[in-house]
């Protein structure tokens, strides 16, 4: 699974070991917290396998599917968890650059493209398998962090539903779109506005509360272990915030 080292990833390849599944774990950046994480995945008695790659890369992207059935001998999952933004109010439209679009365009939308495609030979010839996308409620609201990754993560949504109806039979591709998740990733980009949004964002949720990374990576780990009809499916994980008034 791509962006596997920290947060919902270490908790989805750590609920995947659990399962008795062994767990490539991807990272771009986080080596240390990568490679923690393949330690406590494999002391669950699974292999692991803690791999760098740029999923804008297609050939990252290749070869970390090709690394993943050396060390495992075959694919039944992938989890597209890999994802970047930028900060950015939305009304300030000068402020996003051609930088910010390409970069969270090619992580957030083309990653999971191409890992798709690198995939998909692997897991038609393992007898099929399954595909979930971590997207964002940003794409079902268009509010979150920046104009760019709103529109990124609503593609990301359409284009699952793409992928399901061609990658089918053989493949089942969903998503969850988690709304406010804490950890290091919003207390970094919000700031000193990090406990104010979480505080409204709690308030504002029908179930008073906001995602933990192990709330998403049960999401996850569902479409993955349930139904086999389950296909073409985005699955909000947000307390009920896309239906408050």
């Amino acid at each position: 699974m791509t962006g596997s080292g920290t947060g919902v990833g270490r908790e989805t390849a750590l609920g995947l070991a659990r399962l008795g599944c062994d767990v490539l774990i991807n990272y771009s950046r986080s080596k240390d917290e990568a490679e923690a994480t393949a330690a406590e995945v494999e002391a669950l008695g699974v292999r692991t396998l803690a791999f760098k790659a740029d999923v804008s890369r297609d050939a990252d992207c290749r070869a970390m599917v090709e690394a993943a059935t050396a060390a495992f001998g075959r694919l039944d999952v992938l989890v597209n968890n890999a994802g970047t933004t930028s900060f950015i109010n939305h009304a300030d439209l000068d402020a996003v650059g051609d930088e910010d679009w390409s970069r969270i365009m090619d992580v957030n939308l083309k990653g999971p493209f191409q890992m798709c495609r690198a995939a998909k030979a692997a897991l038609v010839g393992d007898g099929g398998g399954c595909i979930v996308n971590v997207s964002s409620v940003a794409g079902i609201r268009a509010m979150g962090s920046s104009i760019p990754y709103c529109a990124s993560k609503a593609a990301l949504n359409n284009m699952t539903v793409a992928l399901a109806r061609v990658l089918a039979p053989e493949i089942r591709v969903n998503a969850v779109a988690p709304g406010f998740i804490t950890g290091r990733w919003l207390k970094a980009g919000l700031g000193e506005a990090y406990d104010y949004a979480k505080g409204a964002q709690e308030k504002r949720a029908p179930l008073g509360k906001v995602c933990d990374p192990s709330d998403v990576a049960a999401a996850i780990l569902s479409l993955i272990t349930g139904s086999d009809l389950v296909t073409a499916q985005v699955l909000p994980v947000e307390g009920g915030v896309l239906i408050a008034l």
